[in-house]
């Protein structure tokens, strides 16, 4: 015997059910039904139980959300323009907290978030891209096509750690004072001898010398904040850019800086994430070098390294906070008020990986 193909609970040739034809079927008027399905009117439980009846009936499964959008003149969707693909991005435990305390926000209007990779020179996502508002995540000054098209999307724009003389609301963090706190800190203990391993300074996301002419094209804030900290205890600091805030970018860093003659040899790094950190102490490690004994290691953020079993010198500072600020100035935004800046400051966070320049 041939056995028919099943049929399915709504075929694919038939319409999508409407809230007209539910109402049709309870016996209520459509603005009645609206309210009934929303749970959110006054109707009573009789009414509210016919027409959910009416609903399962039809195969109902709520109202269609590009009609929605379309008569509210919104999307219900926030955009999030991160500075790096997706995937190299949740590497990064800081903007994952940043994205977590962003979503919690805007959900308190239902708002989702939309993930949008600033890889540059194809700004087609962002004219395109369905949302209402969008934060800026950490991105290059040199977005300025992207902050073009935003603009003439007349949308609200929100940048977390961005540069500043942009007129868009900012929430920021204060990356200088916190370096300055961390170089003083190994000032202190009699360190000179000091390099650095920073983040990313432009698009490029390679191992390179931290040089005066890659500094005069730099476009991350945050990396020229925190350089900026480090030179007001120490002056001539200079060192190395790291491939990405990873350890593995640290570590690759670490060793260039660190497979010299001892006399060359610095005698403290300033990395300038808690990832960059582990990164340089692990290499430190590889070459037989202890820490703190013959290297000092600071790092910034404090986050929980996975691996790393040391308690590590850095400032913390509030990474889910960034992002709830940055939604609750959307959410005012939206509602046609003005958004308020807010800056953070950080705090230091002594560990076991400083202690006194070797002799």
């Amino acid at each position: 015997m041939t056995k028919q193909p099943q049929a399915s609970a709504v075929p694919s040739h038939e319409p999508r059910p409407t809230l007209a034809a539910v109402a049709a079927r309870a016996g209520v008027s459509p603005s009645t039904a609206s309210l009934a399905f929303s749970g959110q009117g006054p109707v009573s439980e009789s009414t509210r139980e016919k027409v959910l009846a009416a609903a399962q009936e039809l195969h109902y499964g709520g109202p269609d959300p590009l009609a929605q959008s379309l008569r509210r003149g919104r999307s219900g969707i926030v955009g999030a323009l991160i500075p790096a693909r997706i995937g190299v991005s949740f590497r990064d435990p800081v903007l994952i907290q940043t994205l977590d305390g962003l979503a919690e926000e805007i959900s308190v209007i239902g708002a989702g978030l939309l993930l949008m990779p600033d890889i540059g020179g194809d700004v087609m996502n962002v004219n395109t891209a369905p949302v209402d508002a969008v934060v800026l995540v950490g991105c290059n000054a040199d977005a300025i096509s992207t902050l073009e098209v935003l603009r003439r999307r007349n949308i609200p724009i929100v940048q977390i750690e961005g540069p500043g003389d942009n007129d868009v609301p900012t929430i920021s963090v204060d990356n200088r004072g916190g370096t300055r706190l961390l170089a003083r800190h190994l000032s202190d203990l009699g360190h000179a001898r000091v390099a650095l391993v920073t983040l990313s300074i432009d698009r490029n996301r390679g191992l390179a010398p931290l040089t005066s002419e890659r500094e005069a094209e730099a476009t991350i804030t945050t990396t020229l904040e925190r350089i900026a900290g480090a030179r007001d205890v120490f002056p001539d600091v200079t060192g190395m850019i790291a491939a990405g805030s990873r350890s593995d970018a640290g570590r690759e860093a670490g060793l260039v800086l660190l497979d010299v003659p001892a006399e060359k040899r610095p005698t403290a790094i300033i990395a300038q994430s808690d990832l960059l950190a582990a990164g340089v102490i692990a290499a430190a490690e590889e070459l037989g070098l202890r820490v703190p004994d013959d290297l000092s290691v600071v790092g910034f953020d404090g986050i929980r390294v996975d691996g790393l079993e040391r308690s590590l010198t850095t400032v913390r500072q509030p990474a889910q906070g960034k992002g709830a600020a940055a939604g609750r100035a959307i959410v005012d935004m939206l509602a046609g008020n003005v958004a308020d800046e807010v800056a953070f400051d950080v705090d230091f966070q002594p560990g076991d990986t400083t202690g006194p320049a070797p002799s």
